[in-house]
């Protein structure tokens, strides 16, 4: 299968190494089923201008739209994940901002885009932080354009905690309640993050799970539809759309991604890719050495306890 660096309406898969904005022009009309990215946070990101800031993240989301919106199918969706602008002064979530810039932009278009759902991402682990609360969740915006037309929520169950629970009163009465194919997975998703050890890292800095675009391509679109995410990254949009048996376009405008984004779509191709299943997270063994509290910790916290009675 081959990778090209331009679009055609005949590739399967494209990655452009450019701005996305030339991309989408180069793209037709309504020829996208799935808009899936995470865009630039403008918090000096080695990719990104230090001049950067929160009227910048604005502006190239605006510049943007139009094209975006004029690529997606009617009934098509987007999926935009995004956490939080950080500075010395402030916290400010982002998907506030997309919410109001995308539903504004497109409330007078003959299909207005429409959140569907607002998906927490929530993660174990992160940097610790010792003047707030430490950072462990983003935000997954799911926006239809028009009404919504896909949403295959079977191929995206997950393990019941208790798949043995049985209906105690009505006619079902002591028959199983739950669906034999898993439950719905909720609109808060336990996925670990992409660390140092992970077995997905790069050399990318603000990497995500290929769990998360792949639950989002199985939902909502079919086999061969066609996914878009302008802002590539380390490919990891690109890796799920592969695996899961779509055509991808995408552009990642830092050469440095951009090779290691064309490496993991060919490493997907070639059936080489390291991948960390979707599975639940499993709570460590009580009786492993890094699970057990250190001795040390323990008479800390009883003499911090100690100094409050």
């Amino acid at each position: 299968m081959r990778i090209y660096k331009s679009f055609r309406s005949g590739n399967r898969i494209t990655l452009f190494n450019g701005d996305c904005i030339d991309l989408l022009k180069s793209m037709p009309d309504e020829s996208v089923d799935l808009v899936v990215t995470s865009p630039p946070y403008c918090i000096g990101k080695a990719y990104e201008d230090p001049h950067d800031d929160i009227e910048t993240f604005k502006t190239l989301h605006t510049n943007i739209f139009n094209d975006m919106y004029r690529v997606l199918k009617v009934g098509g969706s987007v999926c935009w994940q995004i956490g939080y602008h950080i500075s010395d002064k402030c916290v400010i979530p982002l998907d506030y901002l997309v919410y109001d810039l995308f539903t504004s932009l497109s409330k007078d278009l003959d299909f207005p885009l429409t959140l569907r759902n607002r998906i927490i991402w929530t993660f174990g682990h992160g940097l610790n932080s010792t003047n707030r609360f430490s950072g462990r969740h983003e935000v997954i915006l799911w926006f239809t354009k028009g009404e919504q037309k896909i949403f295959n929520l079977d191929e995206v169950r997950v393990p019941q905690k208790y798949p043995g629970k049985k209906a105690y009163r009505g006619p079902n009465k002591g028959k199983l309640s739950g669906n034999p194919l898993g439950k719905n997975p909720s609109d808060v998703w336990e996925i670990p993050n992409v660390s140092a050890k992970h077995v997905e890292k790069t050399d990318h800095p603000c990497q995500f799970p290929i769990a998360i675009p792949q639950r989002l391509i199985k939902a909502l679109t079919l086999p061969d539809g066609m996914v878009l995410d302008p802002f590539a990254g380390s490919g990891t949009t690109g890796a799920a759309a592969i695996l899961e048996g779509r055509r991808f376009a995408g552009s990642e405008i830092t050469p440095k991604y951009y090779k290691t984004a064309h490496k993991r779509l060919r490493d997907t191709i070639n059936g080489t890719l390291r991948i960390r299943e979707d599975k639940p997270v499993v709570a460590p063994n009580p009786n492993s050495a890094v699970a057990k509290l250190p001795e040390e910790f323990k008479r800390i916290r009883e003499e911090k306890n100690g100094e409050k009675h």
